[in-house]
């Protein structure tokens, strides 16, 4: 089973790139985020024409998620239950597989801009409380995913420039240590799971010929559960689609689990 992550910067604009992606690798879960469109734009048909259904959360502009599936999705959960928060950053299903349900959560994470300003203390209570409501999510389902786009560089050999950009956000000792709490509830980084390459990212600047200099973040995750762990073959992230003409900023990451 094969499950990835892409962070598409509006799925309007990059609709036909992440149709493509899929017959090309025809994964069993894609999860997205930065829909930037309402409920009702979103492009259901278009994706049931290839073979997936899908469960959504779009905001106007900003924000949005979505998990696109071969099964149904069921039991979903939008955005962190008990946390009051006006913006679309989670969505959580389960999946039916042969050997029991796995239950995905995906997660646009917040930015948090700069650690002095208001919405970096945002950023920290928005991962209070994921992390609050993801222990009782891991209780009731052993088998779980959490992916999506955490705005966070977990360490140095994640980021192209780790002094240069020390303390500034993405690298803060702060985000860093959320990172390493949901780690402590029973997570793992499925990509470092393995030898990869080095100055591996998932995240490249437009500016500047970011991507052409490999000035990247590895800011895109996959973490698996305990129950998980001895079943993961292989993380990547697929950087092909990044050199593709007006691509998103973040390239694909894709897990396989031999369920």
């Amino acid at each position: 089973m094969r499950l990835a992550t892409w962070n598409v910067n509006s799925l309007s604009v990059r609709l036909p790139q992440v149709l493509d992606w899929l017959a090309d690798h025809p994964v069993d879960l894609l999860a997205l985020q930065e829909l930037k469109l309402t409920d009702d734009k979103f492009p259901l048909d278009a994706f049931a024409q290839a073979g997936y259904q899908a469960a959504w959360f779009g905001q106007k502009t900003y924000n949005g998620v979505a998990l696109i599936a071969r099964g149904e999705p069921r039991d979903i959960v939008r955005n962190i239950p008990g946390h009051a928060d006006e913006q679309s950053r989670v969505i959580a299903a389960t999946l039916d597989t042969p050997q029991g349900p796995l239950r995905v959560v995906n997660g646009y994470f917040v930015n948090g801009q700069d650690p002095e300003s208001e919405k970096f203390g945002y950023k920290m209570q928005w991962l209070d409380a994921l992390r609050a409501w993801l222990r009782g999510e891991m209780a009731r389902h052993p088998r779980l995913v959490l992916l999506g786009d955490f705005n966070i560089a977990p360490e140095d050999r994640d980021s192209h420039d780790p002094e240069g950009l020390r303390e500034t956000i993405h690298h803060t000792t702060a985000e860093r240590q959320q990172f390493r709490a949901l780690l402590e509830l029973g997570l793992t980084d499925a990509y470092r799971l393995f030898e990869q390459p080095p100055r591996s990212y998932s995240w490249w600047d437009y500016r500047m010929l970011g991507f052409q200099k490999n000035r990247g973040l590895r800011i895109d995750h996959v973490l698996v559960s305990d129950a998980l762990k001895a079943r993961v073959s292989a993380c990547t992230i697929d950087r092909a689609p990044r050199k593709w003409p007006k691509p998103s900023d973040h390239a694909p990451v894709v897990v396989t689990l031999d369920l």
